[in-house]
């Protein structure tokens, strides 16, 4: 009889060996693993055919936890560009301190995942894309109401995820201090906000001018 799915234990085991792997390396062997855990080397192989299947397991946790803390602070904000540039400063916020967990993460998946690369692909676009979608869609829905200037909705959102995961390993790399990069973005991504204060303030200015000339008198009632 085949035993039942115990996916809380699983997650707790992919995080806890993932920690082990990544300070004792992906070449330690699954018994000497096992061991670290303090399980049976048949234990973990029942959970973990391979370490691929432990690094996608952690790499979907984490992402799931990233996502949750960043949506709680891009919801603060309701202007397409101001959410982008929230994003970027709250996935930077969620992994300070701990970039090289990430990382580390992501260079085991290259070296361990073999045939399951695509597979492990599609555990970050699974808990990415519906977001990316949501960001293409309120860049769309602005250049239509006149808050974002005309670009090209894809592209910007392409380019703010590349720059966060980009950042994160220049971090690890070279400890760059980001908060002047963020102020950078903040201001370059700035240049497609159109705020809708000033459109209204034009409008009320154009309502407010005179809408008739004034008569011109006649050549009768000027010659008096």
């Amino acid at each position: 009889m085949a035993r039942p799915p115990e996916p809380d234990k699983r997650l707790e085991l992919a995080q806890r060996a993932t920690e082990i792997l990544a300070r004792e390396g992906i070449g330690i062997p699954a018994a000497r693993l096992a061991e670290a855990l303090g399980i049976k080397r048949p234990t973990l192989l029942y959970h973990f055919p391979n370490y691929s299947h432990i690094v996608e397991s952690a790499l979907e946790a984490l992402l799931m936890e990233q996502a949750v803390y960043v949506i709680s602070r891009v919801e603060e904000h309701t202007h397409p560009i101001d959410r982008l540039v929230a994003q970027i400063r709250a996935a930077h916020g969620f992994h300070e301190g701990r970039e090289a967990r990430i990382v580390f993460l992501s260079q085991a998946i290259a070296a361990t995942a073999g045939e399951r690369m695509a597979d492990i692909i599609e555990v970050g676009n699974r808990v990415f894309e519906p977001y990316r979608r949501a960001s293409v869609e309120r860049l769309t829905q602005g250049m239509r109401d006149g808050t974002v200037a005309p670009c090209d909705p894809d592209a910007v959102v392409a380019l703010v995820r590349a720059v966060t995961d980009g950042l994160l390993v220049q971090r690890v790399m070279t400890g760059v201090k980001l908060a002047p990069v963020h102020d950078l973005l903040e201001s370059l991504l700035g240049t497609l906000k159109i705020r809708r204060a000033s459109a209204a303030s034009k409008a009320r200015g154009a309502s407010a001018r005179p809408t008739h000339r004034a008569r011109r008198p006649s050549t009768k009632e000027m010659a008096r």
